[in-house]
């Protein structure tokens, strides 16, 4: 059996990073790895300090565990992955087996960000959109799903989120091999990583 496919989907926050991720898992049966759940445990801090914390910083993510489970999958092991709480900010006590399938999707906002998981990628996708459409998206979002108010919104998007997309996140475009815009119809998005991953797959062969 051939080892699994990996890809990477970077992108700034709001971009349609998981929508592209989820429809791609919808067409061929990947598994989905959200960046997200590779957050540092933060239980030894406060809760406060936990809440203030940048999570746009690249130091908050433990790349170490990220790039051992892909690693372990592409050998064809199964892994268990950490899962994470977001409204206590901490590592739930259970994991979730993952077993390796023939496609994996790493998605999050710096998933082209470190280098030694960065090289695992067959495909690396960037997913790139207008900051004013990103800031909408996500103001709707968190309003909706995650009950915050319009002003604190507002205030980690122009204090953390956009600073750190502009430092961080936006230089990783020149590491895809795949550039997306969020803005048109995910289909043709999917069609165009779909298509690179074909390409790359017969040159491999």
């Amino acid at each position: 059996m051939p080892a699994p496919y990996v890809v990477g989907i970077g992108g700034p926050s709001g971009s349609g990073k998981t929508e592209l991720a989820r429809l791609l898992v919808k067409r061929i049966g990947a598994t989905h790895f959200s960046l997200d759940d590779y957050y540092r445990d933060l239980s030894h801090l406060s809760l406060a300090e936990r809440a203030g914390a940048n999570f746009d910083d690249p130091a908050m993510f433990d790349w170490d565990l990220l790039e051992k489970d892909v690693s372990a999958l592409i050998r064809g092991e199964a892994i268990h992955k950490p899962l994470y709480d977001f409204s206590t900010h901490t590592r739930k006590s259970d994991a979730e087996a993952v077993q390796p399938r023939p496609v994996l999707i790493v998605e999050g906002i710096l998933a082209l960000h470190h280098e030694p998981v960065r090289r695992l990628f067959g495909t690396a996708v960037f997913v790139e959109l207008p900051d004013e459409v990103c800031y909408a998206r996500r103001l709707a979002r968190d309003i909706r799903e995650r009950g915050r108010s319009r002003e604190s919104v507002y205030s980690q998007y122009t204090e953390t989120v956009r600073p750190m997309c502009e430092r961080y996140v936006l230089p990783t475009r020149s590491f895809a091999d795949v550039i997306v815009s969020g803005g048109q119809p995910v289909e043709i998005s999917a069609n165009a990583v779909e298509e690179h991953m074909r390409d790359r797959t017969s040159r491999r062969s």
